[in-house]
């Protein structure tokens, strides 16, 4: 194998690993939106059933002049 092949080869074997690279941190960003997200929904959940177990907090308010 002559060097101007083994340029290439290696060009675009670099090439792929910066690609692959690039692929994987867009799939972290999409896990950590997506964790992100479970944990507002799981915070909203959570108050959702306390108020459905105690419902009748803040049902009624008695206004006094």
């Amino acid at each position: 194998m002559d060097i101007a092949n083994m340029s290439v080869a290696f060009s675009q074997n670099k090439v792929q690993q910066q690609a692959g690279i690039s692929v994987l941190k867009m799939a972290l960003g999409v896990e950590a939106t997506k964790g992100d997200s479970i944990a507002s929904l799981a915070s909203v959940t959570t108050k959702a059933m306390e108020l459905s177990v105690q419902s009748n907090l803040g049902a009624n308010l008695d206004i006094g002049a």
